[in-house]
């Protein structure tokens, strides 16, 4: 099946909680019970809080972790879960953006990207999925690493519910061998992953992936373009504006002046007034010529890579990108896009704004446009 589907983002802090519970916890239950095509919710390692003032001053709130939780679904069925996300778990921000949701017996499709553009795969599974004797994420690693995908990175989640898989308990999740959701997301030329999109899927007993064109700012640390930030009105109504999410792929092992490259940009962050960065720890992954590799349950090896992602204003792109690029100087790899974004108000949610539609298709074909850009395989 290849059809528009429109993911639905949430950030929320780890302590808040909803009717009683958990707000990461509230939200899957909603998408659960809404049976959304999936979901995941994404524990970060890093994270901070909006500025606040006291004596004229203002200052970071301390750090917190963070959630991050993901929804894939329709766009009507996503629209008509805004509001109610906005009501329950009260997040700092919440994010929209447009995909292709790929399931099901995966075709041949034609990807093609503008020049300084990439495409960004992500691959919904699970943590006991097998291909070959192996885990299929490691399995789906191997591939996208021989097949020359600038870089990859596995994320695991604390919680997440789908139609196919029965939603485990909060303490199934404590346990080793937890049947735990994960989602691998790549970047690379999208010639390339059209490629080999057929025989990924092969690897899932059900498998569900997005597709999505990104803005590439950084590879292997050079640069390569500033985010656009001429993207539409910033206004869209409804409590809706126009933000733009910068997206950082490193390691955790990654220094820049002797400190931890992730910690050190949401230190930039904070330091030049952008906060609501977040960073999540992957569990597996490659970049450039290094061997996928990682660690299992338990995840204590600092040689995992590490996603750190921001959203940011239109005033607020440049100074963000420019407190990030002295830390990717060397390695890394940076994205950017154009996102729908809204925050909690005491006033009742009115109606989202219709989404903008993506261009009608011909089957086999997706997220078709000309002069693709062909990554090289280091890419940070």
């Amino acid at each position: 099946m290849d059809e528009e589907c429109t993911v639905l983002t949430s950030y929320l802090p780890e302590r808040q909680r909803a009717e009683g519970v958990p707000s990461g916890e509230a939200l899957i239950g909603l998408y659960a019970r809404r049976r959304t095509a999936t979901s995941i919710l994404l524990r970060g390692i890093e994270g901070s809080g909006r500025q606040q003032s006291r004596g004229g001053r203002s200052f970071p709130r301390a750090a917190e972790s963070a959630l991050t939780a993901i929804a894939v679904g329709t766009r009507p069925d996503i629209e008509a879960m805004v509001g109610e996300t906005l009501r329950l778990a009260q997040p700092r921000l919440v994010t929209i953006e447009r995909a292709r949701l790929l399931s099901g017996e995966i075709e041949p499709v034609r990807l093609g990207e503008e020049p300084g553009d990439a495409t960004r795969l992500t691959v919904y599974c699970r943590q006991r999925d097998r291909a070959h004797q192996l885990p299929a994420f490691e399995a789906a690693c191997e591939l996208l690493y021989r097949r020359r995908i600038a870089g990859a990175t596995v994320l695991s989640g604390v919680d997440g519910a789908d139609p196919g898989h029965a939603r485990p308990s909060h303490a199934q999740f404590l346990h080793r061998d937890a049947d735990a959701p994960l989602v691998v997301v790549a970047v690379g030329a999208g010639d390339r992953i059209a490629m080999l999109l057929p025989e990924l899927g092969a690897l899932f007993r059900r498998p569900l992936m997005t597709i999505e064109k990104v803005r590439l700012c950084k590879r292997d640390g050079q640069f390569v373009s500033r985010p656009e930030t001429a993207s539409g009105p910033a206004d869209l109504g409804a409590g809706m504006t126009a933000q733009f999410k910068l997206t950082v792929y490193t390691s955790e092992a990654a220094r820049h002046d002797g400190h931890p490259v992730h910690r050190a940009i949401v230190q930039s962050l904070n330091s030049a007034g952008i906060s609501g960065a977040t960073t999540v720890r992957g569990i597996w992954g490659y970049h450039g010529d290094h061997a996928p590799h990682g660690e299992h349950f338990p995840r204590q090896a600092h040689h995992v890579p590490v996603v750190t992602t921001v959203i940011a204003s239109a005033e607020q792109v440049s100074a963000a990108f420019d407190a990030i690029d002295p830390h990717t100087a060397e390695r890394g790899l940076v994205t950017a896009e154009t996102v729908l974004a809204a925050r909690p108000t005491n006033a009742p949610s009115p109606a989202l704004p219709a989404l903008p539609a993506l261009p009608a298709l011909p089957r086999g074909s997706c997220l078709e446009v000309d002069n693709t850009v062909n990554l090289p395989h280091s890419c940070g």
